[in-house]
């Protein structure tokens, strides 16, 4: 016995040794790769191929990897053989944690709202906080438990613990359901990037993504996942660490820049300060005031305005034609006639909504909070300015009590401790994950100040006709990424007049800061990666739980488990498609659609999960209804805050405003208690000596 042990622990100290060789010798070839560019680079090599150069041989280093890892062996497939060091697990859950809503919104979140957030958005810290501690509750409270189980789904869980097939088939309804919407989130992020780095269109550039994602979860499941997320894992590190250092010794003398921001946070407020003197932003502000007046004037007769508006349009064409008017001036008037809104509703949509945006930007800062206060609003102000402080507190302990409870249930994360060996290392591959997802997180505050000091004290006042390239190529993508516009005609761009997206912060933080357009490339691919890694688990998460889950079990089919495999292929294949068409509408930014998959796995895993390991009294009834009451509650404050679904369904049966002022996307906040308050009582209600017994 004691030589088996031995030749056991000599062998897993053989393979670990091999690992580390490899991935010294990737990080080594990756560093090589990077200098090899910045140097052709400084040559002359145009940047028009930098970017498809990253987007090709990072994509083809996955693949690779892939359809080395490629298998059909289910435990293989499904859990990676169970054998991943938790080292590596945790790398991989870094990955796979670090989606394309925190390596390119999350610093924009803090760009954007600052510490504080706005009156209808939490501060960026609540991600940082909650998601932070969301791996806590997952180390406590989960992963272990789940790992000692010897399980291949969050749903096997609901299986084996209150038997049945409602707990399974609500389970993996819920599973599917959360992970789809995150996954259009990382899709979109991947057309994003992709259409950026080649130029090619918003679309294209997703089926590109897409080949790489499929390439890497079709073949190899777990096993081939687990390892290209490792190796995604430095990409990103690389692509977060090396801009933010780069910037932090451009501006303060030292690439430490979690540690010295804080002096460009001072700077920063000081600056604030002077834009809400200046008589420039004044101006912009009156001038978007006015604007918005005047949507507000067409929305009180919308037919009236519509008609007047495609009257003085076609008078304008008529006018450039008599006078022999520039052709691009001809061209650029038809095309404003022919996007008009097509009828009155449309019309009225279109402008309520610029409405609000012009209302929005009339307000000091252009919007924005100052970045360093602590909340939105005043408590020693106004009655209203006391509303909006407590409003703003509120949103943001619930949002982060949103995240971090939804990061204990979200099923892709969680199947991720079922590859470790045992439940210590499950344990040790929490604090692993946590460590590597610390050194991005701590830098993301930093990101954002520093691009923002970039901002303001750079970009703010430069000539309309000096402004750099890169705010032209950004725009043009997507109005919503950056729209610039002189709307008071002085040629001087004011702070008002610039509108970034949260998604644009990170992306374009190497052409703020003027580094070398290389970094450019490497944030393009560790955006990139990080939207692959997550879509990755996420697939596969969705297609285990529609054939493993759903189909077999209810169909109660025989089928060889490679056959179950196989059928799981060409499941993710289907979904992966499925999530492209819906990413390609861009349906939001990233972080509003990720935030929320959060409040549906929180009120519908945690309570009945939660209860399930730590009290035996807990009831196959009392988690059905608790998981359902839980969903319901959560899905139906969301939905009720959609345009669309508010348009279908009459407004009777829908939630008239918001309650206690928490914002949707928090929506699990109410259906988490609900749920673990029913799961609780229903089971006090059903407990019998056969259930005790069977649990």
């Amino acid at each position: 016995m004691s030589e088996r042990a031995g030749s056991a622990g000599s062998n897993g100290r053989a393979y670990s040794r091999r690992l580390a060789r490899i991935l010294a010798l990737y990080v080594l070839g990756l560093l090589g790769f990077i200098g090899a560019l910045a140097v052709a680079e400084q040559q002359g090599l145009s940047r028009h191929w930098i970017g498809p150069i990253f987007l090709f041989l990072t994509v083809m280093a996955y693949a690779a990897i892939g359809v080395y890892g490629r298998t059909s062996d289910p435990e293989e497939y499904y859990v990676a053989g169970r054998r991943i060091p938790p080292i590596y697990n945790g790398m991989a859950s870094a990955a796979d944690w670090m989606s394309a809503a925190s390596f390119i919104s999350l610093s924009g979140a803090l760009y954007l709202q600052g510490f504080s957030g706005l009156p209808g958005q939490a501060g960026g810290l609540a991600y940082l906080l909650g998601w932070t501690g969301g791996f806590c509750l997952v180390a406590m409270l989960i992963a272990p438990h789940l790992r000692a189980m010897n399980l291949y789904t969050v749903p096997d869980f609901f299986q084996v613990r209150f038997g049945g097939r409602w707990p399974r088939v609500i389970a993996a309804l819920a599973a599917v359901m959360c992970s789809f919407t995150y996954v259009v989130a990382q899709i979109y992020g991947v057309g994003l990037i992709a259409s950026r780095l080649t130029g090619v269109q918003f679309e294209i550039g997703i089926m590109l993504g897409l080949g790489g994602v499929l390439l890497c979860s079709f073949l190899g499941g777990m096993r081939a996942i687990t390892w290209t997320q490792v190796a995604q894992y430095v990409v990103i590190l690389l692509a977060f660490l090396i801009p933010v250092s780069w910037m932090a010794y451009k501006q303060l003398g030292t690439p430490l820049a979690t540690m010295e921001y804080g002096a460009q946070l001072r700077k920063i407020s000081e600056l604030e300060e002077k834009l809400l003197a200046s008589p420039a932003e004044r101006e912009v502000r009156q001038a978007y005031l006015r604007r918005a007046k005047e949507y507000e004037a067409r929305l009180t007769d919308v037919s009236a305005a519509l008609e007047r508006e495609r009257t003085v349009a076609r008078e304008r064409i008529q006018q450039l034609r008599a006078d022999n008017a520039d052709v691009g001036l001809i061209v650029a008037a038809s095309r404003e006639l022919v996007n008009m809104p097509r009828d009155e509703s449309a019309a009225r949509e279109q402008w309520s909504r610029e409405m609000r945006e012009n209302y929005d930007r009339a307000r000091a800062l252009g919007g924005l909070p100052r970045h360093s206060q602590p909340f939105a609003g005043d408590p020693q102000g106004t009655s209203e300015e006391r509303e909006t402080y407590e409003h703003s507190r509120r949103n943001f302990l619930a949002l982060m009590f949103c995240l971090m409870v939804g990061t204990a249930g979200l099923p892709h994360l969680l199947t991720r401790y079922y590859t470790v060996p045992s439940v210590a290392a499950a344990r040790s591959s929490v604090a692993w994950s946590l460590f590597f997802i610390a050194l991005l997180y701590l830098s993301a505050p930093a990101m954002a100040v520093l691009v923002k000091y970039e901002v303001m004290n750079t970009l703010v006042g430069s000539s309309f006709d000096a402004l750099p390239n890169w705010m032209a190529q950004w725009s043009r993508l997507d109005s919503a990424l950056l729209s610039v516009e002189d709307i008071n005609k002085d040629g001087i761009l004011q702070f008002g007049e610039m509108r970034f997206g949260a998604d644009l912060i990170m992306l374009a933080t190497p052409e703020i800061a003027g580094l070398p357009y290389v970094v450019s490339g490497l944030v393009a691919a560790g955006g990139l990666a990080a939207a692959l890694s997550t879509a990755d688990g996420l697939l596969l998460t969705i297609s285990n739980a529609l054939v493993r889950d759903l189909y077999f079990r209810e169909s109660r089919r025989r089928a060889t488990p490679e056959q179950r495999v196989i059928l799981t292929k060409f499941a993710l294949l289907t979904v992966a498609l499925s999530a492209a068409f819906v990413a390609a509408l861009k349906p939001s930014e990233i972080l509003p659609m990720v935030s929320a998959s959060f409040s549906i796995a929180a009120s519908a895993f945690v309570p009945a999960m939660v209860l399930g390991i730590f009290w035996r009294g807990t009831t196959r009834a009392g988690a059905v209804t608790g998981m359902v009451c839980g969903l319901v509650i959560t899905l139906y404050y969301l939905l009720s805050q959609v345009d669309a679904v508010r348009a279908l369904v009459p407004s009777v049966l829908l939630v008239d405003g918001l309650w206690f002022g928490i914002q949707p996307i928090s929506a699990g906040v109410f259906g988490v208690p609900v749920g673990l308050v029913v799961c609780w009582v229903v089971s006090l209600f059903t407990r019998d000596k056969s259930a005790l017994n069977a649990a």
